[in-house]
């Protein structure tokens, strides 16, 4: 049965808000994966989110692991706060929506060059997908084009969805659909509501990137 741990990996400012930045390991029959890597990319950039960073390899070791023991990488999207130390996996495939990468490499391309390093290893999803035993990826486009979330299930049919950034907290999850919405929350409005519908209509427990509290549907 796959366990998921979270990783506290950054905080970042956001409308002079401290979010935290969190990562998931899930151990699963075959090994263990990790769902995005926390955040990297050009000085600048962190500069401007006021970013309190750390090492994705001192997160792991907190629970006793370490990057070799990284055998898959799931980026939900491809924004410097979930991608930006995918380089200390470079022995790991990394999973990530088609749509997603194309976006990346048309709209942030100083980003890409950050995170799509020359052996960098990934393997391209159109849509929904299992990605080992008991963890599955679903197309949730909205927050970004290619934005997909990750479905963990358990033996006694329970399940669990690592969100990414299709909600940004708890509140907004379970807040009215026409509510209006953060800046930058969605690229596209329309397709983020539809899949908040698909992940409610999932009634999993709901695990977010930047909020500490976990939905339970």
């Amino acid at each position: 049965m796959p366990e998921i741990r979270r990783l506290h990996l950054a905080r970042l400012t956001v409308a002079g808000a401290e979010w935290p930045v969190h990562g998931f390991v899930i151990t699963h029959d075959r090994g263990a994966l990790l769902v995005d890597t926390g955040v990297g990319g050009p000085d600048a950039m962190l500069t401007d989110w006021r970013v309190v960073n750390r090492s994705v390899a001192e997160a792991l070791a907190e629970i006793g692991m370490s990057p070799a023991d990284i055998g898959m990488v799931i980026n939900t999207h491809l924004h410097f706060d979930h991608c930006g130390q995918n380089a200390v996996f470079r022995h790991a495939p990394c999973y990530v929506q088609r749509a997603e990468l194309d976006r990346a490499r048309r709209e942030e391309p100083e980003l890409y060059d950050w995170f799509g390093f020359a052996s960098a290893r990934f393997e391209l999803i159109d849509g929904d997908a299992e990605i080992a035993p008991g963890v599955r990826v679903i197309a949730t486009p909205g927050h970004t084009a290619g934005h997909q979330s990750v479905v963990v299930s358990g033996a006694a049919g329970e399940s669990d969805v690592l969100i990414g950034d299709a909600a940004y907290t708890m509140a907004q999850f379970g807040g009215p659909p026409d509510e209006e919405l953060p800046p930058g929350q969605a690229a596209d409005p329309v397709a983020w509501r539809d899949s908040l519908r698909r992940v409610r209509d999932l009634s999993a427990r709901v695990h977010f990137c930047h909020d500490t509290a976990v939905a339970h549907g």
